[in-house]
Order: C-alpha cells, then sequence, then structure tokens
C-alpha cells in the first residue's frame, strides 16, 4: 500500500492559522499544539508539510510572495506602460490588503522573535519585482520616464507603494489623509519623480484605475 499523500489544503491552512497567530497575538502563540488545534489537524500534520515551526513561518513568507507575484504577472503588458506600473502598484497593494496577515509575516522580520527569515528568503522575495523591472524599462524606453536605472526605479515604486500599504495595514491612514486619497496622489507622483509628465502621469494613472476595476470584477 503506497502511502498516504499529506492533504494540500491542510497546508493552506496551516499558513493561513499560523500567519494569522503570529500577526494577531505575537511569537507566543506559535506552539506546534495551538496552530495544530485552530487548523483542526494533529501536531504531527505540521511537522509532515514543514519540518519544523520555523520552516512554517518561512513558508507564510514564501506564499506570500509567491500570492503577490501571480497578481504582478496577471497584469498584461499594453501600449501604456506607465499605466501598466500604475496597475502594477494597485496589484501590489490589493494584494497586501486582502492578504494582510500574509504580508505582515513577509515584511515583518523585527516581530517574528525566536523565528526568523534568512537573506535568501528576502531573495526569494525580491524576485517578484521582475514585473516591475520590466515594466520600468518600457517606460524608460518609451521616453515616459528619464534615462536611469530601470532596477532602481522598481526599487523606487516598490518603497513607495509599500510604504503606503504599511501605514494603511497599521490603520495610520485616517481621514483626511485616507489609504485612497494617499495611494492615488502618490501613484502619480512617483511617475513625475522619474520623467513623466503631470497631465500624462495623471492620465495612465486614471486608466490604470479603470483596468483594476475590471480586473477586480472579473475576479468576483
Amino acid at each position: 500500500m503506497s502511502p498516504r499523500r499529506p492533504d494540500p489544503t491542510t497546508r493552506a491552512t496551516l499558513i493561513e492559522v499560523a500567519a494569522r497567530l503570529l500577526t494577531t497575538e505575537g511569537p507566543r502563540a506559535m506552539s506546534t499544539r495551538r496552530v495544530a488545534a485552530e487548523a483542526g489537524c494533529s501536531t504531527m500534520a505540521v511537522y509532515t508539510h514543514f519540518g519544523s515551526m520555523n520552516d512554517l513561518v518561512r513558508e507564510i513568507a514564501r506564499e506570500g510572495f509567491a500570492r503577490l507575484e501571480t497578481y504582478l504577472r496577471s497584469a498584461e503588458a499594453t501600449d501604456d506602460p506607465v499605466a501598466d506600473m500604475a496597475l502594477l502598484g494597485r496589484l501590489y497593494r490589493h494584494n497586501a490588503l486582502a492578504h494582510w496577515t500574509l504580508y505582515e509575516v513577509m515584511f515583518g522580520g523585527s516581530s517574528l522573535t525566536g523565528f526568523s527569515l534568512t537573506d535568501e528568503d528576502r531573495q526569494y522575495g525580491r524576485y517578484t519585482l521582475a514585473s516591475v523591472l520590466e515594466c520600468a524599462g518600457r517606460c524608460i524606453a518609451a521616453g515616459r520616464f528619464r534615462q536611469a536605472d530601470a532596477e532602481l526605479v522598481a526599487h523606487q515604486m516598490w518603497t513607495t507603494v509599500h510604504g503606503i500599504v504599511s501605514l494603511e495595514t497599521g490603520r495610520y491612514l485616517v481621514e483626511p489623509c485616507t489609504g485612497d486619497r494617499l495611494f492615488e496622489t502618490q501613484l502619480v507622483g512617483v511617475m513625475v519623480g522619474v520623467g513623466d509628465g503631470v497631465e500624462t502621469a495623471t492620465e495612465s494613472v486614471e486608466l490604470s484605475a479603470r483596468r483594476f476595476a475590471e480586473s477586480v470584477a472579473a475576479e468576483q
């Protein structure tokens, strides 16, 4: 008789439960027994799927980046690369808000006392910038952005959007400077900052909003 294969749904549940516990209650909640009980499985399932609790934390981060990459790769390239770039920013934000417990673990290294992400883990996350890097290159080639290092431009986009989202998930952004208002303003600002015109950047950001709304509607 062949051995029973691990249930992939159990693995996904363990990741979601562990991310929630780690984010809402902290590292002390991350016992094998607690995670297994919350997930409705045996403690053995944790070791079967992940080997150790530290490996489980590592997989939370990798799962978060995998979901982010799926979102970013769903954006099709068009003849308006700046709108494409803005759409990537919107998808980044959407992923973070939809999966905020995973997002907190992906970037919350200082709060993982007892658990650690390695440089290799963080490099895994950097790979998700590939779509943004490619788009930055197209913006430069099209003359919308000034001649610059495309990788630097991609990182400028990343840090801008990440900064807003981090404040947003921390519930620091309230009226009158809500997350929505600040995000829309900063999208235009970052495009202008790397060389685009105010009018063309505004038009492209508005176009990206329409494309994003269509993509979200298609999900539902």
